[in-house]
């Protein structure tokens, strides 16, 4: 999105007095005369702020943004970014006045009738209903052959009306069928389908170019005409013909559509030739050749199926005659070429559809009416009296014999044995000759666009490598010149193969395909009852979308069960590729409105279950603030969540006027960095006067539900001692709030190693360890932060590496489990140990006991946490664990700044006032109430430093303070203690007294 720049001078107080000129572009061109004293930004509803185009030779009007809107029009400050913005400045904003640019000229966009109806019809009436109509009515007879038409026409049909509805729902572009599915389903399927037709459609010019040369070397057999033999000639003259149909397409649009017009007027007149010839009496040498005109016996006779060979069936049948109806998405491929696709698509498509059917059950009646199966095409085989009695066929009872070649199976005419049926039954044979050329031109030439425009949307996507070249338009019409050679060559390819009835079972499978995810799409797009999906055509029923899916998927397989196999191997080959690629696009398809309802539904199944301790999940809400300032907070909790719970990171903004604008630019570049060190978190942020609130704000407010966290985890504040005394308490504050929301908390020290680079203050919360400047070192003791122009951009922060982000070998993580928290101590570091960067590492837990009772009391553990089935077996007793440490009054003396002056007039307990001025004080009374703990926490310290040196992670059950009984420096010191001077990452964990661990199976 191009953003305007902040310091182009633009000023609110522009705006105070009255309606300026340039707020026309607000006003999208509505009056403002001078008389109109209304000042105010809010514009009125206009094209402009909901198109995403750029209009030719006026610039783009824009909507104000609610930051302009609602701030104060005193403040003289430029405006943060709009929330929408243009390819260039307000008209008023700029200080030079542009010169109009010439608009560019306009592309040939073609009406529903010449672009979408005509098209359809012609990609319709194929070579299947010249060549194979007559053939497949004699197979499948005439009852079974109308079935045959309404079945495809039931799949064409609903895909129809499932085409209608998705592109209906929106502005549609070129791209055709790739573009309704990829918007509606996603880039998943919509990629490997775009491919799939893209291919069936280029396999589609072959089809019907063998067609027309089948049909021009039958005319040179006739006349004695050979090149080189059948074969060969078809592939010979299919070649050409694709040659020249490429150099038309080559030449444009506009005169691909004037061919377009004159195959189809030549068809209509083949067709009224053939009706009129089925009308006349039947001469001898039509007769000889099956043709009786309309008698009520033929038709009887040529009613019932006489299946044939071995593709005598009735799937295989309709595996020859489908692929003619499934011309019905022509005109949607050339959608970018349409004046209104809107309107077009679907009334083109479905009047295509209706009239196509039709025809081709007037035709196929009319043929099996008039023709019988077999005949001979002699004269001399007329019925005489001596052979009258033996005569065999239907042929006999209107006095002809062709009992020898229905006996021998060499009869070559008939509609079972010549497939120039209807050509032998015109009033003018050439005329349907003419229309065979114009039916299998023109479809092929439909095929030859189609495919080009299908793959030129698809490259420009650029969802696979490779293929971006074939994505170039050239031209006023940016025709894909570079897609027209492809398609070529894929066409010749198939020509060579020179076989009709191969061919068209291959692309059946293709396009029953992508018949399966139209209506699937439209399914989909429906039943998720996503607020965008209001198509304007309403004559689609979502469930008989669905009936018509699963139909092409059933049928995909009764054809040709390899085919089938083969296509939805490469559709599962291509969408494995583009789940595991996840291309940068957003088209809003159902599959995230589905996702989202998903979603929904079971977070709200979830609040109707009990909780329980064998479902509990280490929920965590990291203090990261900006997460790229502290890269060990989340790679630890990363690698503890992963593909396994919930991870939010938190960040409170301490500014206490913060644009929207710049908090949605800071939160995306925030997210895009998360994204990039493939880590699968959530990112919160929350504007507050101070940070303990802010905290407080997330610790209530994140998640959804059941999905909630449930651990608190932040860095150790290790400049406390520094910092001024408020912030220290201000950081206890925060701990003691998540104890008293019962979370889990945890702390983490980095050690000697520093952890992650200094940001910008305005990216800082004081309290955190691994930031930037404190707020004592800022000089702004308030915590109060001014934003940088660096926030106003989405782009994120460089990735650095972490101690949790490495391969950690063969060490150890060492539990000092010395309170029990409910488990949480021990469940931690073993879900550390199941990702691989920590699977070599060994469990070691160490726990307190007496010299007396040492192995008795590791037994005891042993046994307990071999019960929760956590792999660990090294368990370790501290015996001395309540020995006097060495270092109490060093630790004493480190405490200096925050001691209180001794008051001689109360002995016991110290000023209440100053305690409540000062809650970190610290007195001789708390040293002396403490003393047990503190000795205890500088004890650890020591056994840690003994036992741990080498370890790779140390996790230590964190005390917990009491309320009014330890001051919060002392609290923030024994934490201190505990970590002090130890080279490996220490955590600091405390569980919230629930049991987190069980050995019950109920």
């Amino acid at each position: 999105m191009e953003v305007q720049d902040i310091n182009d001078g633009v000023r609110l107080s522009d705006y105070r007095t009255s309606v300026p000129p340039s707020l026309s572009d607000y006003y999208g061109g509505h009056d403002a005369s001078p008389g109109y004293q209304y000042a105010t930004l809010d514009a009125p509803p206009n094209y402009d702020f909901y198109a995403n185009t750029q209009i030719s030779g006026r610039k783009r009007r824009i909507r104000p943004s609610l930051y302009q809107l609602h701030a104060n029009q005193e403040d003289n400050s430029a405006p943060p970014l709009y929330e929408e913005t243009t390819a260039g400045h307000m008209e008023g904003d700029s200080s030079e006045d542009e010169e109009q640019k010439e608009p560019p000229v306009e592309p040939i966009r073609f009406g529903w009738v010449q672009g979408v109806m005509i098209r359809c019809m012609l990609n319709i009436w194929g070579v299947i209903l010249y060549l194979r109509l007559p053939w497949i009515t004699a197979q499948a007879g005439i009852g079974l052959t109308w079935v045959i038409v309404l079945l495809s026409s039931c799949i064409t049909g609903i895909t129809g009306l499932s085409t209608s509805a998705i592109a209906t729902n929106g502005k549609v572009k070129g791209g055709g069928t790739y573009f309704l599915i990829s918007r509606s389903l996603g880039p998943e399927l919509g990629g490997s389908i775009g491919l799939i037709f893209a291919f069936a459609n280029a396999v589609a010019v072959a089809m019907h170019t063998v067609g027309f040369a089948e049909t021009v070397t039958d005319l040179m057999h006739e006349n004695g005409s050979v090149m080189v033999n059948p074969i060969n000639d078809i592939r010979i003259i299919g070649v050409i013909t694709a040659t020249c149909l490429l150099g038309i397409s080559l030449a444009g649009m506009a005169w691909e559509s004037k061919a377009q017009i004159i195959f189809f007027l030549v068809i209509l007149v083949s067709f009224a030739s053939y009706v009129v010839g089925t009308l006349l009496p039947a001469s001898p040498h039509k007769q000889a050749k099956g043709f009786f005109s309309y008698q009520a016996d033929i038709f009887a006779a040529n009613f019932v199926p006489s299946w044939r060979g071995s593709e005598g069936s009735f799937f295989g049948m309709f595996s020859i005659f489908f692929p003619s109806a499934t011309g019905i998405l022509a005109g949607a491929n050339i959608s970018g070429d349409l004046k209104d696709p809107t309107v077009a698509i679907p009334r083109g498509t479905l009047m295509a559809i209706l009239w196509t059917t039709l025809s081709y059950i007037i035709i196929s009646a009319t043929i099996g009416s008039c023709v019988v199966r077999d005949a001979s095409g002699l004269l001399n085989d007329t019925l005489s009296s001596s052979s009258a009695r033996n005569c065999v066929g239907l042929a006999c009872r209107h006095g002809w014999d062709f009992t020898d070649c229905i006996d021998n199976n060499t009869c070559a005419f008939g509609i079972s044995n010549y497939y120039q049926s209807m050509s032998m039954v015109s009033a003018f044979s050439p005329l349907i000759t003419a229309g065979i050329f114009g039916a299998t031109l023109s479809s092929a030439l439909a095929c030859l666009v189609s495919a080009p425009k299908v793959f030129q949307c698809l490259c420009q996507d650029h969802l696979y490598p490779l293929i971006g070249f074939f994505g170039k338009g050239y031209g006023k019409n940016q025709e894909p010149l570079p897609g027209y050679l492809l398609t070529y060559v894929i066409a010749v390819c198939f020509i060579l193969i020179a076989e009709l009835n191969t061919i068209a079972p291959i692309i059946s499978n293709f396009f029953l395909c992508s018949y399966c995810l139209i209506n699937f799409s439209c399914f989909h797009a429906s039943i998720t009852n996503s607020p965008g999906w209001r198509p304007s055509f309403r004559f689609y029923n979502k469930w008989l979308s669905l009936l018509c899916a699963v139909c092409c998927l059933v049928i995909m397989f009764l054809l040709t069960w390899w085919a089938a196999l083969i296509a939805f191997g490469v559709v599962l080959l291509l969408l494995g590729y583009t789940l595991y690629k996840k291309p940068a696009v957003n088209w809003g398809s159902s599959v995230q409105a589905g996702s989202y309802s998903f979603a929904l539904s079971q977070s709200l199944a979830l609040n109707q279950v009990e909780e329980h301790v064998k479902n509990y999940r280490p929920q965590f809400l990291v203090l990261t603030g900006p997460p790229s300032s502290r890269p060990a907070l989340v790679d630890l909790v990363s690698a503890l969540t992963k593909d396994l719970s919930l991870m939010m990171c938190g960040h409170v903004l301490t500014q206490k006027h913060l644009p929207p604008p710049q908090q949605r630019a800071s939160s995306d570049g925030h997210i895009l960095w998360l994204k990039q060190r493939k880590v699968k978190s959530f990112y919160k942020h929350v504007l507050s006067a101070d940070l303990r609130s802010g905290v407080n704000m997330l610790l209530q407010g994140a998640g959804l539900g059941r999905i909630r966290p449930n651990v608190l985890l932040m860095g150790f504040k290790a400049d406390w001692r520094r910092d001024w005394p408020q912030a220290a308490h201000t950081y206890v504050g925060i701990l003691q709030d998540a104890f008293d929301l019962q979370y889990g908390v945890c702390v983490l020290r980095m050690g000697e190693r520093p952890d992650g680079p200094h940001l910008y203050p305005s990216h800082v919360n004081a309290g955190f360890d691994g930031g930037a400047e404190s707020v004592k070192s800022t000089g702004n003791p308030s915590g109060v932060h001014s934003i940088t122009t660096s926030t106003m951009k989405a782009e994120p922060a460089p990735q650095v590496s972490s101690a949790f982000g490495k391969k950690q070998g063969e060490k150890t993580i060492d539990v000092y489990w010395l309170s029990d928290d409910g488990g949480l101590t021990l469940l931690l570091p073993y879900l550390l140990t199941r990702r691989r960067r920590w699977a070599k590492c060994k469990l070691r837990v160490f726990v307190g006991g007496d010299n007396s009772n040492k192995e008795e009391r590791r037994e005891e553990v042993s046994r307990l946490i071999k019960k929760f089935r956590l792999g660990i077996h090294d368990v370790q007793v501290l015996p001395d664990l309540h020995q006097k440490p060495q270092n109490l009054h060093q630790f004493e003396n480190t405490l200096s700044s925050f001691r209180q002056d001794p008051n001689p007039k109360q002995e016991c307990h110290s000023d209440p006032s100053t305690t409540q001025e000062e809650p970190w004080g610290i007195t001789d009374q708390d040293l002396e109430r403490n003393s047990v703990k503190t000795s205890r926490q500088l004890r650890v310290n020591e056994l840690v430093q003994d036992y741990s040196r080498e370890a790779a992670l140390v996790v230590i059950t964190m005390p917990v303070r009491r309320k009014g009984a330890c001051p919060s420096a002392l609290y923030l010191a024994w934490l201190e203690a505990l970590s002090h001077d130890l080279r490996p990452p220490v955590l600091l964990v405390r569980g919230n007294q629930e049991n987190v661990l069980t050995f019950y199976c109920q």
